[in-house]
C-alpha cells in the first residue's frame, strides 16, 4: 500500500513507535476514495466558500499576531538592546529571508506521494511552527538579567519557527493549490493578505503602545505573548480547512535519485529556468531589508516607539499591494505582479540610500510593505501554474529553496555592506531590482497563457 511505503524505509523513522505516530499523526492509515477528476472538482467547488472563510480567518490572526514579532522592525530593535554587533543582525535578516523557503525542496519528494497534505500543515506544523514562538516569550523574559542566553533562546526559537514553517510549507502551498481553483486563487490570497495585512497594521498600533508604554524587556514580554496567542488562534482556524483527499502516481524515489533529476527538468523547462534566475535575484535584491530599522537606529536615534510606527506604515503598504495584486493576478497573471514589486524594490532602496530626514523612512517602509506582498501573493502563487498538479510539490521546493539559499546569502552581502556604508547597501538593492525587473519584462513568459492547462 503506498500510504505506509512512504514509511517504510527511510533511517529516520526506524524506530517503529516513531512511526507509528508520524502514520497517525499524518492519518496514513485512512482510506483514500478513488474519484473522478470531475469528482474532486465539484467537491472544491461545494467547500469553497467554507474553506475560504476558515483561511481567511487564518490569515487573519496569523498576521495580527505576526505583527507584533516583524523581522524588519520589532525584532531588530529587540536585538539591539542586546547587542550591537551586525553579525547578529545579519543572522536575523538571514533566518527571515531564507529560513521559511530553505527546506522545501527537501520535503518536495515526499510530499508529492502524500494523498493528504493537511495533516501535514496542521499536525506536523503545530510542532514545527507554531510552538517555538511561546519560547521567544521566555527569551524576552530573560532579556533584563541574561542577555546572552537571551539572545541564543532567541534565535534557537526563531529558527526553530521559521525553518519549521518551512519544512511544512510545500505542503501548505499544495493544499491551497487543491482547495482554490487557478482563476480564484490571486482572490482568495490577496484578500486573505489585505485582511491579515490590515489586522497586522492594528497589531502594530498596539505594539507602538506597547514599546513606548513599558520598559525593556517587559514591552517584549507583552508583545512576543500577543504574537504567540495570535498565531496559535490561527492554526484553529487552518485545521478546519477541508481538504480533497487525492490518490498520486508518483513513483517511489530515494532522495538521491530525486535530486539527480532535477537538472534535466530545470534543461527541458525552459521558461521556468529563466523566471528561477530572475526569482534568485530578486531575492539577493533584498539583501538590505533587515538593515532599514537598524539604519534609523543609528543614523538618527529614533525612539522605541518609532519601530512600532514603522511596522504599522510597512503593513499599510502591505495590505494596498496584497490586495491590488490579488486582483491583478487573477485577470492579468502574477509575472506582472511581480515586475511591480521589483519596481517598487527599486523606488524603496533608492529612497532609503538618498533619504536626508528620518520622515523619509516612514514612504520607504510603506513601499517595502509592498514589496512583500508581491513577494508572498505573486512570488507564492505564479510557482503553482509551471507544471501539472503532480509536479507542483517539486517546482515549489526548487523555487523556493532556491530563493531562501539566495535568502540567507543576502543578509551576509548586507551585513559587510553595511559596515562599509548603508548607503551602498542600498544602492546596490535598488540596481539589483532593476536588474530583475529587466528580466521578468522581457526574458520571462506569463506561465498561465503558456501551461493553461496546468493547474
Amino acid at each position: 500500500m503506498l500510504s505506509f511505503a512512504l514509511l517504510s524505509t527511510p533511517a529516520l523513522f526506524a524506530l517503529r513507535p516513531l512511526r507509528e505516530v508520524l502514520i497517525w499523526l499524518l492519518r496514513l492509515d485512512q482510506p483514500v476514495p478513488q474519484r473522478s477528476d470531475d469528482e474532486i472538482a465539484a467537491e472544491v467547488a461545494r467547500n469553497y466558500r467554507w474553506n475560504f472563510a476558515v483561511n481567511l480567518l487564518d490569515g487573519v490572526f496569523f498576521w495580527f499576531g505576526f505583527s507584533f514579532m516583524s523581522s524588519a522592525t520589532i525584532l531588530p530593535l529587540f536585538i539591539s538592546k542586546l547587542t550591537s554587533n551586525p553579525l547578529a543582525f545579519a543572522l536575523l535578516a538571514m533566518l527571515a529571508q531564507g529560513g521559511w523557503f530553505l527546506p522545501q525542496l527537501l520535503t518536495a519528494n515526499w510530499v508529492e506521494r502524500l494523498p493528504r497534505k493537511k495533516p501535514v500543515v496542521v499536525n506536523l506544523g503545530l510542532f514545527l511552527e507554531r510552538l517555538p514562538v511561546w519560547f521567544m516569550v521566555v527569551a524576552a523574559l530573560m532579556a533584563g538579567r541574561w542577555p546572552l542566553p537571551a539572545l541564543v533562546l532567541f534565535f534557537c526559537s526563531f529558527a526553530w519557527h521559521g525553518l519549521g514553517a518551512g519544512a511544512v510549507a510545500t505542503s501548505w502551498q499544495d493544499m491551497i493549490a487543491r482547495c482554490f481553483p487557478v482563476e480564484r486563487r490571486g482572490r482568495f490570497f490577496g484578500v486573505t493578505m489585505f485582511a491579515g495585512a490590515g489586522t497586522g497594521a492594528l497589531g502594530a498600533g498596539v505594539s507602538t503602545w506597547l514599546l513606548k508604554a513599558y520598559p525593556f524587556p517587559t514591552s517584549f514580554v507583552y508583545c512576543f505573548l500577543i504574537a504567540a496567542v495570535g498565531i496559535g488562534v490561527s492554526w484553529f482556524f487552518l485545521a478546519l480547512t477541508r481538504e480533497p483527499a487525492q490518490l498520486t502516481n508518483v513513483p517511489r524515489q530515494g532522495i538521491a535519485q530525486y535530486l539527480a533529476g532535477l537538472p534535466s527538468l530545470l534543461r527541458a523547462d525552459h521558461n521556468f529556468r529563466r523566471f528561477l534566475i530572475a526569482r534568485l535575484l530578486m531575492a539577493l535584491g533584498g539583501m538590505g531589508s533587515g538593515f532599514v530599522t537598524v539604519s534609523a537606529v543609528y543614523r538618527w536615534q529614533i525612539p522605541d516607539g518609532t519601530a512600532g510606527v514603522y511596522t504599522a506604515i510597512y503593513l499599510a503598504g502591505q495590505t494596498a499591494g496584497n490586495l491590488l495584486f490579488g486582483l491583478l493576478a487573477d485577470r492579468f497573471g502574477h509575472k506582472v505582479c511581480l515586475e511591480l514589486g521589483a519596481l517598487a524594490a527599486v523606488l524603496g532602496f533608492g529612497m532609503a540610500w538618498l533619504a536626508p530626514v528620518p520622515a523619509w523612512y516612514l514612504l520607504v517602509f510603506g513601499v517595502l510593505g509592498i514589496v512583500a506582498s508581491a513577494v508572498m501573493v505573486p512570488g507564492i502563487l505564479v510557482v503553482l501554474e509551471f507544471s501539472e498538479p503532480e509536479r507542483r510539490p517539486t517546482y515549489i521546493g526548487i523555487t523556493n529553496t532556491g530563493v531562501g539559499i539566495a535568502g540567507m546569502v543576502a543578509p551576509l552581502l548586507g551585513a559587510a555592506l553595511a559596515s562599509i556604508s548603508y548607503g551602498w547597501l542600498f544602492a546596490l538593492g535598488a540596481v539589483v531590482n532593476l536588474v530583475v525587473w529587466v528580466l521578468l519584462h522581457w526574458w520571462v513568459r506569463e506561465p498561465r497563457w503558456e501551461n493553461s492547462g496546468s493547474r
